[in-house]
């Protein structure tokens, strides 16, 4: 059986249906075409770039993963192993990672000084803590807002059996917030009803904008421009509803992959960025391991590993890694003191993530903590460092800035810079 969370302190994203608010999270991406984003960031021309993160909410060990500490008193039951890498070392419970870590890149030394979930989630996934009174955009959405067209169909953030919630765009607007696959399924109401033509469909649509004209030469609020943009994103999605047709993996894949809901969602992700999806998040959940955290491990890091390690591999040989940015995160580490139920508690001193593809180069290594992992003794960065590393690796400047009511908002904490070492 899976454990479950040992503490209560998670707080689980809301999920919205397709038309009741993901449709506002719809429109904003493309194909690989090459095309270059004309729209607010300045001077966005560039072959275009999109993002995965694989999110491992609750906070997986970095003991058990990238910064295994095998013999000291901290270090667990567990050997590390060779790499594809040269002289990179992972936890042995990833042995089908290890053989794509020439792919990646790791950074060993950071230090968020948050052990909370939902401010340490809020770190990793804004680059910032959390302020009174103004709240910054999420990852997926910035991404989105910087490398999706604005005219496309399709949708410039999903979400896969990651949760989301409308409120991650903030002052990006309802274009850039995430479209959940509530259980990993495609958004309902998709095809038009078998018993209204095209023809009709178009009349009907083009009477609702007449109205919807009418209305708003008087009325015109924030919330009526919010609304029309929804429907109108999510009647452009159902041009592309392609995209979401997940029955067609072959048996040969789904064998690949794991017949389980992760290897799944993977798959997913797969055919999203083949499609043209620019932001992609992929959630592997309840890595909250107060007990039992070797024998979860042992469980739950064998289900992540191959499906994974797959993904990096399909995208590789189909030439997407080069343009694509993976990101493998979570909220926090684990503590390296085991606890009295063999499990290990929230750690935000000393931990470590993974990514690679577009931007990064693969094999590098980043920071480094001392022989028990307690302590970062070499390169110690945060979260502001890791949003500077993002925007360069995809080809975007971190140290511009948005204007949300024409006010300059830093991109990226000005008081931080890139990790130029794993840079390619």
């Amino acid at each position: 059986m899976r454990c479950n969370y040992a503490c209560g302190s998670h707080d689980s994203l809301s999920r919205r249906s397709f038309l009741g608010g993901t449709a506002a999270g719809a429109l904003s991406m493309l194909g690989f075409q090459g095309m270059t984003q004309a729209a607010a960031a300045k001077q966005l021309a560039a072959q275009q770039k999109q993002v995965v993160v694989f999110w491992l909410s609750g906070g997986v060990s970095q003991l058990e993963t990238w910064d295994p500490k095998p013999g000291a008193e901290t270090g667990g039951p567990f050997l590390s192993i060779p790499t594809s890498a040269p002289g990179v070392h992972i936890s042995e419970l990833l042995p089908y990672t290890a053989q794509q870590m020439h792919h990646l890149a790791l950074v060993r030394g950071i230090n968020t000084k948050e052990n909370d979930h939902g401010k340490g989630a809020y770190i990793m996934q804004t680059g910032r803590k959390e302020q009174p009174g103004f709240a910054f955009p999420y990852l997926g959405s910035t991404f989105s807002h910087h490398l999706a067209p604005p005219n496309s169909p399709l949708p410039g953030y999903i979400s896969v059996g990651a949760g989301g919630s409308s409120a991650e765009s903030t002052f990006l607007g309802p274009r850039h917030a995430p479209l959940v696959l509530s259980g990993g399924r495609a958004p309902n109401n998709l095809g038009r009803h078998d018993a209204l033509s095209e023809e009709r469909d178009l009349l009907r649509r083009k009477l609702r904008s007449q109205v919807s004209q009418r209305f708003e030469q008087k009325r015109k609020t924030a919330h009526t421009e919010v609304y029309n943009e929804s429907f109108d994103q999510a009647a452009a999605l159902m041009s592309r509803s392609d995209i979401f047709d997940f029955s067609k993996f072959s048996d040969k894949d789904l064998e690949r992959y794991g017949k389980h809901d992760f290897g799944r969602h993977c798959l997913m992700a797969r055919q999203l960025v083949e499609k043209g999806v620019t932001f992609v998040k992929v959630g592997h959940t309840n890595y909250d391991t107060h007990s039992e955290n070797f024998n979860f491990h042992i469980e739950q890091l064998g289900e992540f590993d191959r499906p994974f390690a797959t993904f990096i591999s399909d995208l590789y040989d189909r030439g997407l890694l080069e343009h694509t940015l993976i990101i493998c995160m979570c909220e926090f580490g684990r503590t390296p003191r085991i606890n009295s139920r063999i499990g290990r508690d929230h750690w935000g001193s000393a931990w470590s993530i993974a990514l690679g593809g577009a931007g990064i180069k693969g094999g590098a290594v980043s920071g480094k903590t001392n022989e028990t992992g307690t302590k970062v003794i070499d390169r110690e960065v945060n979260g502001g460092h890791l949003f500077h590393t993002y925007y360069q690796a995809v080809g975007l400047d971190s140290t511009e800035e948005f204007y949300p009511n024409g006010q300059p908002i830093a991109k990226a904490d000005p008081k931080t810079e890139p990790i130029k070492e794993i840079l390619a």
